[in-house]
């Protein structure tokens, strides 16, 4: 297997590239992201924000001035993440961030994993997840490889490439026929993260029913209504993460037609998201909401509607939002969440 390499200053020796994949545990605060993400600059200039509790470090060109190798310096990352701030990480130490970010869910929280850049060594990693292990494979894509006996990576990566071209299309044939080989040409691309309100929901067991997850998410987008009403922002996008069973995730991002914090369009929203997912038998274990693209309040421009009906919920949704203030935000909740 073929991985990017790196020629170091001063040296004309090529260096494989070694990528970490830093999952922060237990971490829900917004600005602890920020300390943690100028925690891992200390150590390397390439560091990606993956919020809200996760970030890629390429310590390629770092491991020489540390005169250590990656393994080490993500243990010391790690030493210091619980040391100062008291938290849980796990890193995955891999030659892209793909794999490093696999390595890392692969196993309890709470360690370094290594994924040796060794095609045997990748190959046999693989081989036996599922389909759903790979980024960017949701249940509908997974249920759909399935179909055509396509249930494991090993046998995506047997699979002849306009086989899966014929499948998924030709861009998403590509992408899968290389991920399945362990290749991920993605850069790390320094960035902090954009200003989002995130909010959660952790279901108590497994969760196959799909008016109970509905209802988890009525909840979520009432929370974060209200949130983004009394810090007086609207969201330009809604960002849905499924958690499942196996700690595996999949994200699903929309863009809203304008800037809102009114609960039932980022209600409608999120139903659409829920829906386009395909979840009839994925066994989740939560929920994550993350309204995005923020702007204030006063310049999210409103399409008016002349509907009454929009203009009462809107109206009712003002004296609910004084209710909480004064009463608490448990003090009215929408009666099918």
């Amino acid at each position: 297997m073929t991985q990017p390499t790196r020629t170091t200053p001063g040296s004309a020796e090529a260096v494989p590239t070694q990528i970490l994949y830093v999952h922060f545990h237990d971490l829900v605060d917004e600005g602890l992201h920020l300390r943690l993400l100028a925690l891992l600059a200390e150590f390397t200039p390439l560091v990606q924000a993956l919020p809200p509790d996760a970030a890629l470090a390429d310590v390629t060109g770092s491991l020489r001035y540390f005169g250590t190798d990656a393994p080490a310096l993500a243990e010391r990352i790690r030493a210091r993440t619980g040391g100062l701030y008291g938290l849980r990480s796990t890193i995955g130490v891999a030659a892209n961030p793909m794999l490093a970010r696999m390595v890392a869910v692969d196993g309890p929280p709470s360690a370094v994993r290594e994924l040796p850049d060794d095609l045997d060594a990748v190959t046999a990693f693989l081989a036996h997840k599922p389909a759903a292990a790979l980024h960017g494979v949701g249940p509908a894509t997974a249920r759909t490889l399935s179909s055509y006996g396509l249930d494991s990576v090993g046998r995506i990566a047997a699979a002849p490439l306009g086989t899966l071209q014929r499948i998924l299309g030709a861009t998403a044939g590509r992408r899968l026929y290389d991920a399945a080989r362990g290749l991920d040409p993605t850069p790390v691309v320094p960035a902090a993260p954009a200003r989002s309100i995130r909010v959660e929901h952790d279901f108590p067991q497994d969760e196959l029913d799909r008016d109970r997850q509905r209802a988890a998410l009525l909840a979520l987008t009432d929370r974060l209504g209200l949130r983004l009403r009394a810090e007086e922002q609207a969201a330009g996008a809604l960002a849905l993460t499924v958690r499942y069973v196996d700690r595996s995730t999949t994200t699903r991002i929309r863009t809203l037609r304008e800037a809102s914090a009114h609960t039932p369009t980022l209600t409608s929203l999120a139903y659409e998201l829920h829906e386009r997912l395909g979840l009839q038998r994925a066994r989740v274990r939560s929920f994550a909401l993350r309204a995005e693209q923020l702007v204030p309040a006063e310049r999210a421009s409103r399409q008016l509607l002349f509907d009454p009906a929009d203009e009462r919920a809107r109206c009712i949704e003002a004296v609910v939002d004084r209710a909480r203030t004064r009463f608490g935000p448990d003090a009215v909740r929408p009666a099918a969440a």
